[in-house]
């Protein structure tokens, strides 16, 4: 992981909520793989005067990559962004995303959190005739998705976190990713692991994967705060994550 600058070369509206930035950054980042993340923090004083805060850098997921120059983050639209702004950036971090080889059909599901820790794999995965169904639950449900690829099958759960088939999307499914917001993270993951073994015979190895979200003050396994308890073993989001097999996690 290196440190780099960067600067926003382009802002979109793409969405409701949603709106991307295009990036301007060195090649080695624009050849950054699907899970892994930058964490960047803004070069400009008065940023720093009103938006300090003890951890000092945001974690952004890039959602597309193009000409080996541009990235593109989706962020919040209601964030004020400009042109020219300046970032210093820290990454590629954590680990990419590790796909079945025989992949044929993705299940996705973003609990209570926007999915764009998940969208990056989406145009290689769509490429390759992977079908991708992504399903939206709890407060994940008000994301504007029309943006997204015509391919991609979006579902909305009902409140109990069940939805239309699910049975059949459980049963087709060779892989699946799950993403959660920090706060509550192990109480939605626990449900919907409940979910997939009431669904499925069984649960095996590297098919269920949680993407954690945690705080990552360094980025580096210099602070420890990004680790997660694993059955017999200890993590960190930064170094190992951000996905990690269900089946291996101490869960409520």
């Amino acid at each position: 992981m290196n440190e780099s600058r960067a600067y926003i070369e382009r802002i979109r509206r793409v969405s409701r909520g949603q709106q991307r930035l295009e990036l301007a950054v060195e090649p080695s980042l624009a050849a950054i793989l699907p899970g892994q993340a930058l964490l960047v923090r803004r070069i400009e004083k008065d940023y720093d005067e009103a938006c300090w805060h003890p951890y000092l850098r945001e974690l952004w997921h890039p959602v597309e990559s193009r000409a080996g120059k541009i990235l593109s983050v989706e962020r919040d639209a209601r964030a004020s962004y400009a042109p020219g702004q300046l970032l210093s950036v820290l990454g590629p971090v954590g680990q990419p995303f590790r796909f079945h080889p025989k992949l044929r059909n993705m299940l996705l599901i973003a609990h209570d959190a926007a999915p764009a820790p998940l969208l990056l794999m989406l145009p290689a995965l769509l490429a390759r005739g992977v079908s991708v169904t992504l399903v939206l639950m709890a407060s994940a449900r008000a994301y504007d998705a029309s943006h997204l690829p015509e391919e991609l099958e979006i579902v909305l759960a009902e409140d109990d976190l069940s939805w239309q088939d699910m049975v059949m999307t459980w049963g087709w499914a060779d892989q699946a990713f799950v993403l959660t917001r920090q706060a509550g993270a192990d109480e939605a993951l626990s449900q919907i692991m409940s979910l997939a073994r009431e669904r499925l015979h069984e649960i095996p190895a590297n098919f269920l994967f949680a993407v954690a979200q945690r705080p990552m003050p360094c980025g580096v396994g210099a602070c420890h705060v990004c680790m997660l308890q694993l059955r017999g073993a200890q993590k960190l989001q930064c170094l190992d994550g951000p996905a990690f097999d269900m089946t291996a996690m101490r869960l409520p």
